[in-house]
């Protein structure tokens, strides 16, 4: 009998290589450290490329229910108020790429993702389970597992890390630099749509400041407001869950819009997190072992894309697997060979963004009007190389 597939993780990118596999005939388990999975996080964003890959998981149904489709993002000075584009989605961003640009719960896609992981017979998702160590040869890779009660081992054809930023495969097993704290912090926070203005229920919000920005859409079937604010601050935590003050927020906007300090005002409680990144050019994976989604190439979140290429990879990652069923080690070469190129310029478009959002001054100025002299169409174009990708099956 061949050797399983073995997941670390079941995040995002975790839960979508499973699927992905098991449709491919090839059993997987996932372990996850956590002893039971919340739908912890805040919102984030399905762009078009991601969710082909969804809707050939046969994902698609569910998923809508639980997203919003945003009409548009209206972008905004975070000093003045003042509008500076509009780029326009829903039915402008169906139409162009073939699938819909969509915002949505953490929660609900994780929920999603489980849901079609437990009926599917060929994955095993072990809860409370994390991999000590891992040693490989020309056979397989023998794993030393940690459960809460007591010790394990397994033997896998193939060990994918796709447990995080911090991941534990990458820095313990493959002796990798971890990803370094970016400088910037993202608070977060969801509420109830019936508590915020009737004009932000039904579009993306993003309004753009000196060494800060703001971002807010709904969730949840748009019962929920998803509001995230990112700051300029020294603070690197490891964790996604610390609570934040709301005093201490609201001051750092303090010169900001009326309108956006209101909305900041709004949350009782807010959780903020450390955002950390990789540098390009560096390994995913070592023989029989591989690195997935923000293990492999974690970014800031200023191209809205982390999910998206975590589920990109996972989609490449079980057709090179497949492709090279009886030799796993020239699966992994393969799928970092042709996905690394193009999540690392998401990488940097996500760096250069963060120069842009935070300018301040007469650069700040300049931005703004070359903004306003492109049309919304044409600001959307400037990205058809992001969302206008297709898994290539289905080109």
């Amino acid at each position: 009998m061949r050797d399983p597939l073995y997941i670390a993780g079941a995040g995002i990118g975790g839960l979508t290589a499973a699927i992905a596999l098991a449709r491919r005939s090839r059993p997987v388990t996932v372990l996850e450290r956590a002893p039971s999975l919340e739908p912890v996080g805040s919102g984030l964003q399905i762009s078009p490329n991601a969710f082909h890959v969804l809707r050939d998981l046969g994902l698609e149904e569910p998923l809508r229910r639980l997203a919003v489709a945003p009409e548009a993002i209206k972008i905004l000075s975070g000093r003045s108020g003042a509008a500076i584009a509009e780029v326009p989605l829903g039915r402008t961003a169906e139409a162009r790429y073939g699938a819909p640009y969509l915002v949505i719960h953490r929660g609900d896609l994780q929920r999603v993702l489980l849901d079609a992981a437990g009926a599917t017979p060929d994955i095993t998702l072990r809860l409370g389970t994390r991999v000590r160590d891992a040693q490989q040869d020309d056979d397989a890779v023998r794993l030393d597992l940690e459960t809460d009660e007591a010790g394990d081992h397994a033997r896998a054809a193939a060990l994918i890390g796709a447990d995080g930023v911090w991941s534990t495969v990458r820095r313990r097993i493959l002796g990798l630099r971890q990803a370094v704290f970016s400088g910037r912090t993202a608070y977060r926070a969801v509420l109830p749509i019936d508590a915020v203005p009737q004009r932000w229920r039904t579009v993306t919000g993003l309004w753009l400041g000196p060494d800060a920005h703001v971002v807010h859409y709904p969730v949840s079937a748009g019962r929920q407001f998803n509001i995230v604010a990112l700051v300029k601050e020294d603070w690197d935590a490891e964790t996604w869950s610390t609570p934040a003050d709301p005093q201490a927020l609201k001051a750092r906007f303090s010169g900001w819009a009326a309108e956006v300090r209101e909305l900041l005002a709004l949350p009782q409680d807010w959780l903020k997190w450390a955002l950390c990144g990789m540098d390009p050019g560096t390994t995913w994976v070592h023989g029989r072992i591989g690195l997935l989604g923000d293990a492999a190439h974690a970014m800031l979140p200023f191209a809205a894309q982390g999910a998206g290429m975590s589920i990109e990879d996972a989609e490449a990652l079980a057709r090179q697997l497949e492709a090279h069923r009886d030799d796993p080690a020239r699966a992994l070469a393969a799928y970092q060979h042709e996905r690394q190129d193009r999540a690392e310029r998401v990488l940097r478009l996500a760096r250069a963004n963060d120069r842009v959002y935070h300018l301040a001054g007469p650069l700040a100025v300049g931005r703004d009007m070359v903004m306003r002299a492109l049309s919304g169409e044409r600001l959307l174009a400037r990205l058809d190389w992001l969302y206008g990708w297709r898994p290539p099956q289905a080109r």
